[in-house]
């Protein structure tokens, strides 16, 4: 079975609920609640914010992929630049989990590892199917 452009779009925006049900759990998984002890209030309120950002954009990029998914298909001028940003957001994800997040920091067991690889693969899906939409539709 082969799908259409708009139904990988709509799986992606399905897909984005993945990274943001991992990013509930990372607080209590990592106890960043302890590790953002000693840095100073603002600096403790900015690693916060600048998480809560990054869900409201995952958030936006599932909530047009699953509302608007032929329309982000139709190869509309500003359909191929919101899927360029998408694509764009997740590659530079897939390169900051490349070159700067190493595994081995966080996936000490088999469910970490699966989850942590797993992720890699819909990071990659995202970059690659929103990169198509924007750059051949």
């Amino acid at each position: 079975m082969t799908l259409s452009l708009t139904q990988m779009i709509a799986l992606g925006g399905l897909l984005h609920l993945s990274p943001l049900a991992a990013g509930l759990c990372l607080p209590k998984v990592l106890d960043m609640r302890a590790d953002l002890r000693p840095l100073g209030d603002f600096l403790r309120r900015l690693v916060w914010v600048h998480g809560a950002y990054i869900v409201g954009m995952i958030v936006a990029f599932a909530a047009v992929s699953l509302a608007l998914p032929a329309e982000l298909a139709s190869g509309s001028p500003l359909a191929r630049a919101i899927c360029g940003f998408i694509a764009l957001f997740w590659t530079a994800r897939l390169a900051v989990q490349a070159f700067v997040f190493k595994a081995d920091a966080i996936a000490h067991t088999p469910w970490r590892k699966a989850g942590y690889y797993g992720l890699t693969v819909v990071f990659a899906y995202f970059a690659v199917v929103y990169g198509f939409a924007a750059l051949a539709a």
